[in-house]
């Protein structure tokens, strides 16, 4: 498909839009795409622009170069903020996460290296996590006499269990791609050459089915998930509903009778 004019520029990321499909890459190389509050915000401004961009349905997020997918937080930033100053910082870290979270479109992590500390929290906050052969994962912040200030220690939980969150939080320790996909932290894992075309044939089998129902889909998965079974049950049947009066729920019913292909329209 031919590429959609750019929405924004940035400072610190690359931002392009493909068809249906927006890159967010982080582009900070020579500090391993490490986080730094303008790069904080380049994130939220990039990840609002695909959630209002309608002819957007889904966002593919990595990092430039070969080595790091982002290798966590900008060390000589922390090391001058004060204890306000870290919190806010934290607050605001975690409601772009949020953003990303609930984006109401699928987000693929491809993950081309190191993802540390904030980069493992930016990863986890994906629908999708796609690692390659040499990604590296790990939340060393006691190392820095930190723990994870951007919804690590709420996330990393529920992907793996108490038990090996904990262990990978209070060591410090980090962990190869293959043990990643050992424990659940990723989805799968692949050559580095083909990382961005998994990524898009993962998204390419999404956007087969009808958007309405894909986007109540994870917001019934995300919003069920942090709170109680029941309530989220209701939530799922309240949602089922909804789908069931679209017209992409009677073009699906009609096309499996009718043996074809569904041709969803997202209404």
């Amino acid at each position: 498909m031919d590429e959609m004019p750019l929405a924004l520029a940035f400072e610190n990321l690359i931002y392009a839009k493909k068809g249906p499909v927006a890159y967010v890459t982080v582009n900070r190389p020579k500090v391993l795409n490490a986080l730094n509050t303008p790069t904080w915000r380049d994130l939220k401004a990039a990840f609002e622009d695909a959630r209002a961009d309608a002819g957007i349905r889904g966002v593919i997020l990595t990092g430039a170069g070969d080595r790091a997918f982002i290798a966590g937080a900008d060390i000589a930033e922390l090391a001058r903020v004060s204890p306000f100053e870290a919190e806010q910082s934290s607050r605001f870290g975690q409601s772009v996460l949020d953003l990303v979270e609930g984006l109401g479109k699928p987000v693929i992590a491809a993950i081309n290296g190191f993802a540390l500390g904030g980069g493992c929290e930016t990863a986890m906050a994906c629908t999708i996590r796609i690692a390659s052969e040499h990604a590296r994962f790990g939340q060393p912040e006691v190392k820095l006499g930190l723990l994870p200030g951007g919804g690590g220690t709420q996330r990393l939980p529920r992907l793996v269990g108490k038990g090996r969150a904990l262990q990978l939080i209070l060591t410090g320790g980090t962990i190869d791609a293959a043990e990643a996909w050992r424990i659940g932290l990723v989805n799968e894992v692949v050559p580095a050459a083909d990382l961005i075309a998994r990524a898009e044939a993962i998204l390419a089998e999404i956007f087969a089915n009808a958007p309405i129902a894909v986007s109540y889909a994870l917001d019934a998965v995300n919003r069920g998930f942090n709170g109680d079974q029941a309530e989220g049950l209701a939530l799922e049947a309240a949602l089922f509903g909804v789908c069931a009066g679209t017209a992409d729920k009677a073009e699906g019913a009609a096309a499996f009778l009718e043996k074809r292909a569904a041709a969803f329209q997202g209404r």
